[in-house]
């Protein structure tokens, strides 16, 4: 089908009288949305590149899903979590394929972690490892359901949790993955999903598996990217903070605790091993332990030279070697014994050698400063490594640790990845444009002059919402600015009956505005209280409730109609400046000439606003009021930035008119 036959087409399926307002009940023509699925339809036919800002409403995965299946081409469609990946497969791509009444074929595709191991369950029978009744019955429903199970995909399970610890003992990794070596290779359900999606017209993945396979990482998944004809990229501006993990290296303490106890389950499958094995196994995990307890004089993150400036973390890195390089010898002594033993020499020389790369890395001292927007003043330095531009750096958990090598720029290796494909890319999302403008996203996928386009809202913003932008606040490093936001805030969640979310950029502004609302006449749910999912139905359901969230909430949360009325963002999200790598990447800015404020920190903070902005408005019914408390957005020449880059709200100064404005009566923008 040529470029404008197939464009045509979308509109047709997209029209009044289309294929999907007849098949599809609730389906409504928006002008914009036919815009963009034509647009997209001819990147298709060009094997072009196309960056689509497309805000709330517009009906995007629609807009790409008539040109992905109208087509015929094979189609990657990447999404940014694992419940927008099943929402797409399971709702929206068999809704759309029925109305226009094509049988293209589908898969769903999965990172390994989402998939049922019978090797790694079988392993775990028996074990020791269950800490509570509640574990040991929880994987007794796993083994009875994998039984039955054709998928293996653990979404199945409903009462399994995310963050379960069930779930490293009964998935592979890629590193511990047997292969063809595996006595359940020809059950395995990561193949069977491979070979699904390499059999399909259209697979639905997400960016991690994309990144994995771009990266060419051995998820066991390459084969899917040869003879793709086309990938969309939706909620693409999460693309390259992701693409720079994938690109990067890492090693944590869980995987080498897996390690040693993956160790000494193969020991009881071979005669005589556990004698050989089991002291070491157990030195390795108790080496993590104490590296970890070592590290505790350190900050939460930083650099590779600040860990060599402690010499007991130093020693206890010492320590962690020598017991990975004595499980090494005793493991390869016996790896002819078993492919379980053969798979773990092979994952301790992998460590190892992460290990050993990450503490020799070359420090080059670099000056960063860790500068907000108003501040000149110098940050504590960065590492690299020398030509290739890494960041070393490393992040504590509660009980764990992760050592990461994090490139500052993966534009070059996305644009030679993308030039392999020789594919058309559609990169999509309601936050890619600053003032209007791509250029931040297209430079960091390495992009030179894309085709773009700017989707705004169907919304009538001048009476579904109002912007308020409180008078008299004080800086916001002031001590007494939380007081300032909740005195501000306090008449808008007085007038709109709670319904409110509050977002911040710090979670200690969090937790002391949490205090300064306690006893208020609206229910609180605050982060970190109760898992994320629990919050928001807890919020949902009080029907007057006020949530307090960082970061995590400006995005992949959806709540429509009453149960959300206002907005609240107390700051400008710039980035934190204790983070490495953002301090590394703003002094590689620096030395190759460049402006750090203008060139990624202010576009960063504009990308992370519009996303809490979005929070707001969802649907043409709903009706809200955002509070803008940072007084630096009509204090300082870059407010106009971050405003010109919002929906067009009316705006107004006055707490009056947004007690109009609950009050149903019409309000002018001041």
């Amino acid at each position: 089908m040529a470029g404008s036959q197939l464009a045509r087409a979308c509109r047709e399926a997209l029209a009044d009288d289309g294929a999907l307002a007849r098949e599809i009940a609730g389906f409504r023509t928006r002008p914009a949305q036919q815009d963009l699925s034509a647009a997209i339809a001819d990147a298709f036919v060009e094997r072009g590149t196309l960056l689509a800002e497309a805000g709330t409403g517009t009906g995007k995965t629609f807009a790409y899903l008539v040109p992905a299946l109208l087509s015929g081409k094979k189609t990657i469609v990447s999404t940014g979590t694992r419940a927008l990946q099943d929402q797409l497969y399971h709702r929206d791509l068999p809704r759309v394929r029925n109305a226009l009444g094509v049988g293209h074929s589908s898969a769903l595709l999965k990172g390994r972690a989402n998939y049922l191991c019978h090797y790694r369950m079988r392993q775990a029978q028996g074990e020791p490892r269950f800490t509570s009744r509640e574990q040991v019955a929880q994987f007794q429903r796993i083994v009875a359901w994998s039984g039955r199970t054709r998928m293996g995909d653990l979404a199945e399970l409903e009462d399994l949790t995310d963050d379960s610890p069930l779930i490293p003992l009964v998935t592979s990794t890629a590193e511990n993955c047997l292969g063809t070596e595996c006595p359940f290779f020809s059950e395995c359900f990561v193949v069977q999903a491979r070979q699904r999606a390499q059999a399909a017209d259209i697979v639905v993945v997400n960016h991690h598996l994309l990144l994995a396979d771009l990266a060419l990482k051995q998820e066991g998944f390459g084969e899917i990217l040869p003879g793709a004809e086309a990938f969309v990229i939706d909620e693409a501006h999460q693309l390259p903070e992701l693409a720079a993990q994938f690109f990067g290296e890492s090693l944590s303490a869980r995987p080498l605790v897996e390690l040693a106890r993956d160790v000494l389950a193969e020991a009881r499958a071979v005669t005589g091993a556990a004698a050989t094995v089991q002291e070491p196994a157990r030195a390795l995990e108790h080496r993590v332990r104490t590296l970890r307890i070592a590290m505790d004089e350190l900050p939460v993150r930083g650099t590779r030279k600040r860990v060599a400036e402690s010499p007991g973390a130093e020693a206890a890195f010492d320590a962690l070697d020598q017991a990975l390089a004595a499980l090494l010898a005793a493991v390869q002594a016996l790896a002819a014994t078993s492919p379980g033993f053969d798979s773990c020499a092979a994952r301790a020389i992998e460590f190892r050698g992460r290990l050993q790369r990450w503490r020799d890395g070359e420090d080059t001292a670099i000056g960063v400063d860790a500068r907000d927007a108003d501040d000149d003043g110098q940050g504590e330095s960065a590492d690299r490594r020398a030509g290739d531009e890494n960041v070393l750096w490393y992040e504590l958990t509660a009980r764990g640790f992760r050592l990461s090598r994090t490139p500052l720029d993966v534009s070059g290796p996305l644009a030679q990845h993308r030039a392999r494909t020789q594919a058309a890319w559609v990169f999509t999302s309601a936050t890619l444009a600053v003032n209007s403008r791509f250029e931040h996203f297209a430079i960091k996928l390495g992009l030179w002059q894309p085709a773009t386009m700017l989707v705004p809202s169907p919304f009538d913003w001048g009476t579904q919402a109002l912007c308020y932008l409180p008078p008299r606040m004080p800086d916001p490093g002031s001590r007494d600015y939380q007081h300032a936001l909740v005195d501000a805030v306090r008449p808008v969640l007085e007038a709109s009956g709670g319904r409110a979310f509050l977002l911040f950029a710090s979670h200690r502004a969090l937790r002391e505005t949490a205090e300064l609302l306690k006893g208020g006449p609206w229910p609180l749910f605050v982060q970190g209280e109760a898992p994320r999912g629990v919050l928001l139905e807890r919020f949902r359901a009080s029907g007057n409730g006020v949530l307090l969230g960082a970061a995590s909430f400006r995005e992949g949360v959806d709540v429509a109609g009453d149960a959300l009325s206002v907005v609240v963002i107390d700051k400008l999200p710039f980035a934190s400046p204790d983070d490495p790598v953002f301090e590394a990447r703003l002094d590689a800015i620096r030395r190759s000439g460049g402006v750090p404020f203008r060139d990624e920190q202010l576009p960063q903070a504009v990308i992370a606003l519009k996303q809490g902005v979005g929070r707001l408005i969802r649907t043409e019914t709903d009706r809200g009021v955002l509070v803008l408390c940072d007084p630096r957005l009509t204090g300082r020449q870059y407010g106009s930035v971050f405003m010109n880059s919002l929906p067009p709200f009316p705006r107004t100064r006055r707490v009056d008119d947004v007690i109009d404005f609950f009050a149903d009566a019409p309000v002018e923008s001041t």
